[in-house]
């Protein structure tokens, strides 16, 4: 990040927090950018542009526009100035702050807002606000709306409610809202895990604040399951989307793919399947899902043995806006442990809610056909009518994609041919207590930067050294080299790896998009439901 510049008191905001502070719309504040030469200048943030809190209040006051600040918007900056990019273990911190009276890095001007805030409304509401202000900065972490869709697909909750990816415990504290709402609150025990140990910090707070009853554990639900005995009656889950990297060959043999192993790009249908391993007889699992899983190739023989089993249920196409980091649509897979001696039924249900809502029952033999398209809007009645519309819609996200990925790919100059300087092993660095080694190689030092290890040790000499004269790739990079070089240097190459890293995931996902939409446009075509 860019030192704020002078005259500034160092606390920095994004645009969206310029439109919360002005009371006005993202796109105003762009247009605010664009038409007035005096608009102050990012100071910080790359592409998610930052910029000096005081100079965006003096500008606000220059134009005659709402300059109050609030309490919560000092402590955001001050949360912003101590955690940078972890903003989750800010607002853990006040949650401690407010459940346990815990300090931390918090100043105790900021701690007296807090405090007083709390005054004015609940300890609760003030650590609520705060989740959702880090939800709508961009956190990949589930917001309110969908959670309460996901609460309302749940019905009538009683038992027990798991979540295995459940970050701030969204979800599970919305499901238990609504079996509050019913008079059952106290029949409903919640079960959480997350691998990021500000998150199960945030929730079990949360947690308390709610009065549920209410238990995180830490770990990663893939390769440390810490609820390994645990059946639930409902599982809910938002997962983290487009993991390649999710442990797959070391799972191979696992007996949660009882529909079939997933492969690498398809994360999604590995996170069902432990869902559903987790799910007791007769019990749901809601689960957030990517609207591609529904037609991938690479899932279909998944979907299919899902059919012939019968646990599908139900899918749900939910309108644009139900996820604060994208404007993209989402699907609700509702699946069902059938209990012993119950019925599969002949049918699926289909409810597409993307413009108006239309429902259909979707015999389960006509869904296992070549293509296994649990796309809600490919078995509507008006489907074919629909085409071009649903043609135009996935062509233009299809654009917006190409042109994120252009824009990920950072300037890279000429360079003078060789990395200057010596080289440290990996095995030295993980001796001195530098880096951990296990799985990845993460940094266990501030002055070694993850993204700048990774990317080197991914590196065609690194990789010549992991690779055996028969050509099979050893696991352990103990010894490979890196460069040496400061911590700045570090971060700007980690930097561009991690652009590189995002580009490559989209450039994935973007040639199955692509390739699904030209096979549905020669279809159209040839039907006649499109034209040229």
């Amino acid at each position: 990040m860019t030192a704020p510049t002078s005259g500034n008191d160092g606390r920095l905001i994004s645009a969206a927090e310029v439109a919360r502070l002005a009371g006005v719309t993202r796109a105003a504040v762009s247009n605010w950018r664009r038409r007035h030469p005096d608009f102050p200048e990012p100071v910080g943030g790359g592409r998610n542009a930052l910029f000096a809190l005081s100079e965006i209040t003096d500008w606000l006051d220059r134009q005659r526009k709402n300059t109050d600040v609030s309490d919560e918007v000092l402590v955001w900056q001050e949360l912003r100035a101590l955690y940078g990019e972890d903003m989750v273990s800010g607002v853990a911190e006040i949650a401690a702050l407010l459940t346990t009276g815990e300090e931390g890095r918090l100043d105790e001007a900021s701690r007296l807002r807090l405090r007083g805030m709390a005054e004015q409304t609940s300890a609760r509401q003030v650590v609520t606000d705060f989740t959702d202000r880090l939800v709508a900065s961009g956190t990949a972490m589930t917001g309110a709306r969908l959670a309460e869709e996901v609460a309302r697909c749940a019905g009538d909750v009683s038992g027990t409610v798991f979540d295995p990816a459940a970050g701030a415990g969204t979800l599970l504290l919305a499901c238990a809202a609504a079996a509050g709402g019913s008079g059952k609150s106290g029949a409903v025990r919640l079960a959480g895990q997350d691998g990021s140990p500000a998150a199960v910090a945030l929730a079990s707070a949360r947690g308390r604040l709610a009065g549920a009853d209410m238990e995180m554990r830490l770990g990663d639900s893939f390769q440390e399951d810490a609820w390994p005995d645990l059946r639930a009656d409902l599982v809910v889950c938002d997962p983290p989307v487009g993991l390649t990297d999710w442990g797959r060959d070391s799972l191979l043999l696992d007996r949660r793919w009882e529909f079939g192993i997933p492969t690498k790009a398809e994360s999604e249908l590995a996170w069902l399947q432990h869902c559903y391993a987790h799910t007791a007889p007769g019990g749901r699992v809601i689960f957030v899902m990517p609207p591609s899983v529904a037609y991938r190739r690479a899932g279909k023989r998944i979907r299919a043995e899902m059919l012939r089993a019968g646990i599908v249920e139900h899918i749900v196409a939910l309108p644009p806006g139900m996820v604060a980091s994208h404007p993209q649509p989402v699907h609700l897979w509702i699946l069902r442990r059938l209990a012993e001696g119950q019925r599969a039924a002949p049918t699926v249900r289909m409810t597409d809610r993307t413009g108006g809502e239309q429902v259909v029952d979707v015999p389960v033999i006509d869904l296992l056909d070549e293509t296994v398209d649990l796309t809600p809007a490919a078995h509507m009645p008006a489907t074919r009518v629909d085409l071009a519309e649903h043609y135009a819609e996935v062509r233009q996200h299809i654009q917006e994609t190409a042109r994120r990925i252009a824009g990920l790919l950072p300037e890279l100059p000429a360079g003078p041919g060789s990395i200057e300087g010596g080289t440290l092993r990996v095995a030295d660095l993980a001796r001195a207590g530098l880096v951990d080694v296990g799985d990845t190689v993460t940094s266990a030092s501030d002055q070694l930067d993850t993204d700048y290890l990774r990317g080197f040790l991914h590196g065609p000499s690194n990789s010549s050294r992991n690779t055996s004269s028969s050509g099979t790739h050893r696991v352990d990079v103990r010894g490979s080299r890196i460069p040496q070089m400061d911590i700045d240097q570090q971060r700007r190459y980690g930097a561009a790896f991690r652009d590189l890293d995002k580009a490559e995931e989209l450039v994935r996902e973007l040639a199955e998009e692509t390739l699904e939409l030209i096979s549905r446009a020669r279809d159209g075509l040839t039907s006649g439901t499109l034209r040229p």
